[in-house]
């Protein structure tokens, strides 16, 4: 099924968010309240809250709660199969363009400027 670009945008969107990506990243390894999100990631509770919003919103964390706690999991039937996925393609295609860059930039020399002194 193909969806509206924008429907494309919302999800990539979630995805693309450095913090969610963390969040998601933390749920990886089984359910956690806000608390242990926080502790696992580093996040302020306010930050983990808002974001878990739109994660929850999207269908790719689901909460339940658990007494007066919110339990959050990661989607079992798509997220966590994507994220899988996805950890497998970076190992074939991404993780050396990333050592390559860092590599290049850590072993070039400094720009020069044709010995011109552009500041006269």
């Amino acid at each position: 099924m193909i969806h509206q670009p924008e429907t494309y945008e919302l999800f990539f969107g979630s995805l693309a968010n450095p913090n969610r990506l963390v969040i998601l990243i933390a749920l990886r390894n089984g359910p956690k309240n806000v608390t242990q999100i926080c502790q696992s990631t580093g996040f302020e509770q306010t930050m983990v809250s808002h974001n878990l919003k739109r994660l929850e919103q999207c269908g790719m964390v689901f909460v339940e709660p658990q007494g007066k706690q919110r339990i959050y999991s990661l989607n079992q039937n798509t997220i966590k199969p994507l994220i899988e996925l996805i950890d497998n393609h970076m190992s074939q295609y991404c993780v050396h363009v990333l050592q390559e860059h860092k590599h290049h930039h850590y072993h070039q020399e400094p720009a020069s400027n044709g010995g011109h002194n552009h500041h006269a």
